[in-house]
C-alpha cells in the first residue's frame, strides 16, 4: 500500500471550521493551532497517514521552524514565503510511485497547481468532513470494543444479547 502523505495549510483550515474560526476571531490564534493540531493527530493515529501542517509566517513573524507535535510535522515557513509556496515546493517532492501525496486547502489557485503537480487536493470542507467522519468511526470502534469485552465474558450470544438490549428499552418505555 501506497505511503500516504497530508500537507494541511494550517491557517485556511483555522478560517473555513467553525470551532477554530470562532476561537481565531477571539485573539485566541494559539488556541486555535493547538486544536487543529490535536484534531488532526488523533486523524492521522485513526487513518495511518502522516500529516504535515504548514502555517504562513506572516502571522507570526521569525525564522523558519520545523517540529514534532502530536506526532506531526508542523512547519512555520520563512518570513517572506507563504504556506501554499512552501506546500508547493515539499509535495512535489514527495510525489513518487510509492507515495501518495494530497493537500489540504481551499484555495482555488493552489488547488490547481497542486493537481497539476500531481498530487490531491482536499477543500477545508472536504477534510473537516472526513474528520467527522472519523471521530464517529473512532467513536464506534471503542464502543464496539468495550462490548467486545463484556460479550466475551457472557454465556449469551449477540443474537441474545441483542432481544435482550431490545426488551429492556420495551421496559423502560412503559
Amino acid at each position: 500500500m501506497k505511503h500516504q502523505v497530508l500537507f494541511v495549510d494550517g491557517y485556511n483550515m483555522i478560517g473555513a471550521w467553525p470551532e477554530l474560526n470562532r476561537l481565531k476571531k477571539t485573539d485566541r490564534l494559539k488556541e486555535a493551532r493547538d486544536r487543529l493540531l490535536f484534531i488532526l493527530s488523533n486523524y492521522a493515529k485513526y487513518k495511518g497517514i502522516e500529516i504535515i501542517v504548514v502555517f504562513d509566517a506572516q502571522l507570526v513573524p521569525g525564522i523558519q521552524t520545523t517540529f514534532d507535535e502530536y506526532g506531526m510535522t508542523v512547519i512555520f515557513t520563512k518570513e517572506d514565503e507563504t504556506a501554499d509556496t512552501y506546500i508547493e515546493r515539499e509535495a512535489s517532492q514527495r510525489i513518487n510511485a510509492l507515495t501518495h501525496v494530497r493537500v489540504a486547502t481551499s484555495d482555488m489557485a493552489e488547488q490547481w497547481i497542486i493537481f497539476s503537480k500531481g498530487a490531491l487536493r482536499v477543500s477545508a470542507r472536504e477534510l473537516f468532513n472526513e474528520i467527522k467522519e472519523t471521530k464517529r468511526m473512532i467513536k464506534s470502534d471503542t464502543e464496539d470494543y468495550r462490548y467486545q469485552n463484556l460479550r466475551r465474558n457472557s454465556p449469551w450470544t449477540s443474537d441474545q444479547m441483542t432481544q435482550l438490549q431490545n426488551l429492556l428499552m420495551e421496559l423502560n418505555d412503559d
